[in-house]
């Protein structure tokens, strides 16, 4: 099978769903660079746990995991095949996993998929990201994914670039940024191009506004998972940027290995 570039997207607010603005067709036009996937691996930051886990659902349900949101909104479906084996895989690569047999798609996954693969016939499961636990850690079980990049599985990490929804600006445009959200974007960015590992994991002291950023830290964990689902040599490549309401930083990347 052909390698597919791990990916981290920002999926934003709900409300990208039915004002896709330019993340929806930024989305789009990732999926159809990338090689087919065989099944798909989300790392959603909306499935929180205590210890690694993955969902292996035959049928997966579509979780409406926001609130407070327009009525259309509950009734969108996202429904893709669940992929069993590819949860059987993940076992075999990280004994002890976690296993939940009846886990839906939150809107973390099922969000940016819904405008990537908008048939849903790629299989789907999820990844959990466990917010008490280290950046390390999560790039440590994401360099334990690795032989799935190479074998036709797309690790799609969802989560934010930024996230702190008390900083929300309601009235904001789409590209306008508070300056701390924008030095944190650009800092991470930087870091990424550089290939400075130690820095992007010690990210919580070295990074400007980290704590103000991520006060919680689940929405930044799937991109440590994707990254080391690549190795200490990944080459991060910027498919999408833009801001939201103001505290949403919107990136996306693309992970490929080096060849220098």
């Amino acid at each position: 099978m052909n390698f597919i570039p791990p990916v981290f997207v920002s999926h934003g607010s709900p409300m990208l769903l039915i004002e896709p603005g330019r993340a929806g067709p930024a989305w789009m036009a990732l999926a159809q660079k990338l090689p087919r996937p065989r099944a798909i691996l989300a790392v959603s930051a909306h499935w929180t746990t205590t210890a690694a886990a993955v969902s292996a659902a035959v049928s997966p349900e579509t979780i409406h995991d926001f609130y407070g949101f327009p009525q259309p909104l509950y009734a969108l479906e996202y429904q893709p095949p669940g992929a069993p084996d590819l949860a059987a895989e993940v076992a075999g690569l990280i004994p002890g996993i976690g296993i939940d047999h009846h886990r839906g798609l939150d809107h973390g996954a099922w969000s940016p998929l819904r405008a990537m693969y908008p048939a849903a016939d790629i299989p789907v499961i999820q990844f959990a990201v466990m917010p008490k636990a280290t950046a390390e850690s999560h790039y440590r079980l994401g360099q334990a994914l690795q032989s799935l990049a190479h074998d036709g599985v797309l690790i799609l990490a969802s989560g934010g670039l930024t996230h702190n929804l008390r900083d929300i600006v309601g009235d904001a445009e789409d590209g306008e940024a508070l300056p701390y959200v924008s030095e944190f974007r650009d800092w991470f960015a930087d870091a990424l191009h550089k290939r400075d590992l130690p820095a992007l994991l010690d990210y919580r002291r070295q990074a400007p506004h980290a704590a103000r950023a991520h006060p919680s830290a689940e929405h930044l964990l799937p991109l440590y998972v994707a990254l080391g689902a690549v190795g200490e040599n990944a080459d991060a490549r910027i498919e999408f940027r833009d801001y939201q309401l103001g505290a949403l930083a919107l990136d996306a990347f693309t992970f490929a290995a080096n060849s220098a």
